[in-house]
């Protein structure tokens, strides 16, 4: 019996690497040991080449099958390599009820400071060793963590999902009037809102770009900014503490909770169709994106029935491909916006969005909001009046207008003056604090999920990453203006 048992231990992925580390696995990931995490997580990284936390979540698993009050949370752990490419790999670490605790991970992956600390706020699972471990999304003294599934929400206290006592009697009724508490708002015992001072959080140092030989800094003194929530560089209602040093950001610690707006508990008591609209708005210069990326991973659950049709699939990628055109020119025109050019680059690629927002408009009846993917396909096919004007926009319009950005924009001296060299993040540190998109990118690192891990059709698509190794803002827009005309490749 012991030497069956020692069998299954060694058939487990990894648990000769770290003994004791690997207690189980399965289809859905490997169930790590908390005491054994970081050596594991260690490992993961500097031997098997995990150095990307793409995410950290946690699960509640409260009343579910087969689970009981000693495994009741779980925190999950998505890491790739940046590297290879490939599916990545995903930790487990169950938790008992009365002692959620576990190792930070943060020193491992600096990327999951953010995370731990949402983990912390929603669900009060504690990371021990996370520097800073305070509510992130709620607001200090907010009552309880709102993602578990026996916290009570001030106007549905029942205790089953959906609720019954939303329209009791058939009509609406004023639900303050119902909370014991008045006005949706309960305090922690002990917990005074008057006395309360909100301690200032340590800000890390920021690496700066290199120094070019005999050049030398000029001696400033050193200070706090708070800049936001509301300001016009925000871009949204977002705090950020800033720490100056002369002209030069050396530390910052962003503030985002007034943009929450509950998605995640509203998710819960929707059918999973429902939610679709939500995704719409978690960015409105990505509705099409968001509602691509959800569909997928419940299709994923629904497994091969869930499967779409392959002209679905082209349909997806392009209006996947045409966001990201008119994302990326439009995050263009506002850098320009914030650089000091108010307003015309903006108006440009403003232009360039409304005829993309066009198609959107004509496939799904609304220009932002689109809803317009579903479980197995999308909403509706298009027409050839759509695919004709789609032609020309793609064919012939959008490559000049990138032209012409590019032509205005990327040797002017303004620009280069103000972009080459602020915000360096090398791509060390991109890797490390998990960043994506054209912020990975921007940093030289070629690492694109439609190529490292394709999903839909985007394997029948020949296209390059688009990267630059200047790390700043300048590569940055590079790499935007290049993964337009790559979009731009793909759709054509």
């Amino acid at each position: 019996m012991a030497e069956e048992q020692q069998v299954a231990v060694k058939s487990l992925p990894y648990a000769d690497a770290v003994p004791g580390a690997v207690l189980d696995a399965d289809d859905s990931g490997i169930i790590v040991n908390r005491d054994k995490l970081i050596d594991f997580a260690l490992y993961l990284r500097n031997e098997e080449g995990f150095d990307f936390l793409s995410s950290l979540q946690a699960v509640d698993y409260l009343g579910y099958p087969g689970r009981t009050a000693g495994d009741r949370f779980e925190v999950v752990y998505h890491l790739f390599n940046t590297k290879k490419g490939g599916d990545g790999i995903v930790l487990k670490v169950r938790l008992p009820e009365d002692d959620p605790e576990l190792p930070s991970v943060i020193l491992v992956w600096p990327g999951a400071d953010l995370q731990e600390r949402e983990a912390w706020d929603l669900f009060g699972i504690k990371f021990k060793g996370h520097p800073r471990l305070r509510r992130i999304l709620l607001w200090e003294g907010f009552h309880g963590h709102p993602m578990r599934k026996d916290w009570k929400e001030a106007y549905y206290e029942e205790d089953h999902k959906p609720y019954k006592n939303r329209w009791p009697e058939g009509h609406y009724g004023w639900e303050e009037d119902r909370a014991p508490w008045g006005d949706n708002v309960v305090y922690p015992k002990g917990w005074d809102p008057d006395a309360f001072v909100e301690p200032p959080p340590p800000l890390p140092k920021i690496h700066e770009p290199p120094i070019t030989p005999g050049q030398e800094r000029v001696k400033t003194d050193r200070i706090i900014v708070n800049m936001g929530p509301q300001h016009p560089s925000t871009h949204g209602v977002f705090r950020m503490i800033v720490a100056l040093d002369g002209e030069t950001i050396v530390g910052l610690e962003p503030e985002m909770g007034y943009l929450h707006r509950n998605h995640e508990k509203i998710g819960e008591r929707n059918t999973w169709l429902m939610n679709i609209p939500f995704t719409d708005r978690l960015d409105y210069l990505s509705a099409m994106s968001n509602n691509f990326g959800y569909v997928l991973a419940v299709e994923k659950l629904l497994g091969e029935k869930a499967k779409p049709p392959e002209r679905a699939e082209y349909l997806r990628v392009i209006m996947a491909e045409l966001t990201r055109v008119q994302n990326h020119l439009w995050t263009i025109g506002f850098l320009l916006n914030d650089l000091g050019a108010f307003f015309t680059p903006a108006l440009y690629a403003i232009e360039e969005r409304e005829l993309i927002l066009d198609l959107f408009e004509a496939v799904s009846g609304s220009r932002m909001m689109v809803n317009y993917m579903r479980f197995g396909g999308v909403k509706a096919d298009v027409d050839d009046a759509w695919l004709k004007t789609a032609r020309d926009l793609v064919f012939n319009r959008l490559p000049a207008k990138v032209d012409e950005f590019d032509r205005y924009l990327t040797e002017n001296e303004i620009i280069k003056e103000r972009t080459i060299g602020v915000g360096y993040l090398s791509a060390e540190d991109a890797i490390a604090t998990s960043m994506s998109g054209p912020m990975l990118r921007g940093s030289g690192v070629p690492y694109d999920v439609r190529k490292a891990r394709p999903y839909s059709v985007y394997d029948h698509f020949d296209w390059d990453i688009v990267t630059n190794d200047g790390c700043d803002v300048y590569a940055r827009y590079l790499v935007r203006l290049g993964e337009v005309r790559q979009s731009i490749r793909i759709l054509k």
